[in-house]
């Protein structure tokens, strides 16, 4: 049976008498009374971790009168220590040991360390943190106790983990803390030089070619011209060489350095290849190509070799030669070579400075006092027009067909102007159709009389003609001329040029029309036609009321008489004349000088408005056969809202509360028709009797007669009586407010 455990006894052999076997976890639970706060020993009587590392400082807090915990009263307090090491270079000649400089870094508030190496350019040696901050054991055979304040000196060794350090500094700041401690400090000492550094530094030193030194003062001019540049537009004429032409440039000088950069600007299809710089950044000689150098001829400074003799231990060296023997000058252009109008020397290229922007002119006038900018015209002069000469037209196909199989090899068709057709073609009530009325104009007795319909058609400048069929006339009638373009006579048929058409604006009332071979006289035009050459005056001036009354005024002298001869033919005393009275009066007076189209261009401009509705029975009769053609019969319901708007039940609503109900119940009438109808059934009072209105309205309970076809009056050209299918232009001229504005005649 074992027997139990004693004080004193070890069951490991290898330890001493006077010490006992523990087991790990006791030191796991000494551990756990550390984080409990508790000072008292452990189990087996050992220290717990915070009593092993428990600053000594009571006593120099006690001296200084400071009561706080060490942590605290030494909180970011680090005394900062200068060492060296001695590191040894095994196999290699050059040095056997190297001194590596190092930071050692003791925090007061809990005794920890840290080594930092400072970095060495170019030294190939992992530098920084040398050792992490943390408690440092001492050597052994004490490595169960640490580093302390008290164990820091100047010009003493200190050991960690087997490195040698020698402490030979420290702050000021870590001076007073150790006196301040007790700690009696040592003399400072110097660190060592290494050996290889100081032979590397006497030999560049001794190498070294900068002597005597000489500047290149290159950052002053840099700081003071950074991102300012010079841009002229320069030109390349080149065109006197195989395949060259002449090329627009830019030029940029950079006043930080003295360089150039050459772009090239291509026009749209030039055909070259877009690069992005026909001269890369670089000075540029002005006596250029120079040659081919050899490497190093080409240098800012001249170096000598320096031989040092036949001793065994020499050393070679370099040396500055202040005087330049053999350099290679060369001249570069500088911002004053470069001016409006200067040629310059581009690697053999000649290139003209044309113009500059505006940062360059004010540059330039401020740096050298130049107010001449003219500018010279870079452009190229207009190629010559070459004129392109077909072959006559062959009388096969049309002439624009047969143009189009000059221009290319493969025959195209010919392109319409398909703008003009979505532009003029006839839509909804819009025809942009011109139409006239015309006679033919011939000594055969059977055409005398023949009347004619010619139609333009704007969207493809086409002509078509056509005859009214009139029964018991002899004459078959219809399509006199299918839809073409028509030639303008007395022009040659074969010949290279494109014919010439008739145009929309050789055709106006009076005019005679040349239609292949057969001579027409325009006689009259709807009512589209007139209103649209009246809108586009400026493109038929006989529409012009303006271009028409200038000629009138012309006639001033017999205006009394023309006066006259109004009131005369006046007899009703109505201020107004019949269409054609007033005609037969302007033709007879002014012989010829108002043509028929500027006739009725002024009559149209001072005719009397006509009253379309003069009855009303004439308005009813109309209104009740748009109600018969659309079948309406609501006008009980239409009664029926009056009286429920009509709250005082005056049997009167107000007109525009009738129209507006007549609007929302969609009454087959025309806008005209309807404020016609309106104006006869108001009152003094703009109100209506709505019960009157529509029962006049209804054409079941009170119908009317039909009414008769209207007769027109007929317009009589040239003295003769033409029977024409259409009415005249106006019914009645206002001949005194024609006097007054034209002649300045007031009425009697």
């Amino acid at each position: 049976m074992a027997l139990p455990f004693l004080p004193g006894y070890s069951l490991n052999r290898n330890v001493g008498k006077e010490k006992f076997h523990k087991p790990q976890h006791w030191g796991f639970c000494n551990n756990v009374r550390m984080l409990m706060n508790e000072d008292k020993p452990g189990i087996g009587g050992e220290l717990c971790l915070r009593q092993k590392r428990k600053p000594k400082y009571s006593a120099f807090l006690k001296e200084m009168g400071i009561d706080a915990p060490p942590w605290v009263a030494f909180d970011k307090q680090v005394l900062s220590f200068d060492a060296y090491l001695e590191d040894e270079v095994p196999e290699k000649s050059q040095e056997n040991y190297r001194i590596r400089r190092y930071k050692i870094y003791f925090y007061l508030e809990d005794d920890t360390i840290q080594v930092n190496e400072p970095g060495v350019r170019n030294s190939g040696l992992p530098q920084g943190t040398f050792i992490r901050r943390h408690h440092i054991p001492l050597p052994p055979p004490d490595e169960d106790q640490f580093y302390t304040v008290y164990h820091f000196n100047i010009n003493i060794d200190i050991v960690f983990y087997g490195w040698k350090f020698k402490i030979y500094d420290c702050d000021t700041f870590t001076k007073i803390v150790l006196k301040n401690m007790g700690v009696k400090l040592n003399a400072p000492g110097q660190c060592p030089e290494d050996p290889y550094l100081k032979m590397r530094r006497e030999k560049l030193d001794f190498v070294k070619p900068l002597r005597p030194y000489e500047s290149f003062g290159t950052l002053k001019q840099f700081l003071n011209y950074d991102r300012k540049v010079l841009r002229f537009f320069c030109l390349w004429d080149d065109s006197t060489s195989l395949f060259g032409d002449r090329r627009e440039l830019i030029l940029r000088y950079f006043l930080s350095d003295d360089t150039i950069e050459i772009r090239e600007v291509l026009p749209h299809k030039s055909g070259w290849n877009a690069m992005p710089f026909l001269l890369q950044r670089g000075k540029l000689p002005k006596y250029g190509p120079p040659g081919v150098y050899q490497p190093g001829e080409i240098t800012d400074r001249i170096v000598l070799n320096v031989y040092g003799g036949l001793v065994e231990n020499r050393v070679d060296g370099y040396l500055l030669d202040k005087y330049k023997l053999g350099k290679v000058h060369q001249e570069f252009y500088k911002d004053s070579d470069l001016s409006i109008g200067t040629t310059i020397n581009v690697w053999g290229r000649k290139v003209l400075l044309c113009d500059c922007d505006e940062f360059t002119k004010s540059y330039y006038k401020t740096e050298y006092g130049i107010e001449n900018f003219t500018s010279i015209d870079c452009k190229p002069p207009p190629p010559p027009k070459i004129e392109r000469k077909f072959p006559p037209y062959t009388g096969f196909g049309s002439e624009e067909d047969s143009l189009r199989s000059c221009i290319g090899l493969v025959p195209t068709p010919h392109r319409k102007n398909f703008r003009k057709w979505m532009e003029k073609d006839s839509y909804g009530y819009i025809s942009n159709t011109l139409r006239f009325f015309a006679k033919l104009i011939t000594h055969d007795c059977a055409d005398v009389d023949r009347l004619f319909v010619i139609s333009y058609f704007l969207s493809d400048d086409t002509l078509s003609v056509f005859e009214p069929i009139e029964r018991n006339s002899g004459l078959t009638g219809g399509m006199f001329l299918k839809r073409i373009r028509v030639k303008r006579p007395g022009q040659e048929v074969f010949k290279s040029e494109l014919s010439e058409y008739i145009k929309a604006e050789e055709l106006y009332v009076g005019a005679r029309v040349n239609v292949n071979g057969y001579l027409f006289l325009l006689l009259n035009a709807d009512e589209y036609t007139l209103n649209y050459m009246e809108k586009h005056s400026d493109k038929f001036p006989m529409s012009s009321i303006e271009l028409a009354l200038q000629k009138l005024k012309k006639q001033e002298s017999k205006s009394e008489e023309l006066r006259n001869v109004f009131i005369a033919a006046d007899d009703e005393q109505r201020k107004m004349v019949d269409y054609n009275t007033f005609r037969d009066i302007l033709m007879t007076l002014t012989v010829g000088e108002l043509t028929d189209h500027e006739l009725i261009t002024i009559a149209r401009h001072y005719r009397v408005p006509e009253d379309a509705y003069e009855d009303v029975n004439v308005l009813i009769a109309l209104a009740h056969e748009r109600f018969k053609r659309n079948t309406f019969e609501n006008f009980e319901r239409l009664i029926a809202n009056c009286v429920y708007q009509d709250r005082e039940n005056k049997k009167v609503l107000p007109t525009k509360d009738i129209r507006r109900l007549c609007k929302s119940s969609r009454l087959p009438l025309t806008h005209d028709l309807l404020v016609s109808l309106l104006s006869k059934f108001e009152d003094s009072e703009g109100q209506i009797n709505y019960e009157s209105f529509f029962c006049a309205l209804n054409w079941r309970i009170n119908p009317v007669p039909e009414l008769e076809p209207r007769s027109y009056l007929k317009e009589r050209c040239e003295d003769e009586w033409l029977g024409m299918p259409s009415p005249i232009p106006v019914k009645y001229i206002n001949y005194v407010k024609l006097l007054k504005e034209v002649f300045g005649l007031e009425d009697e």
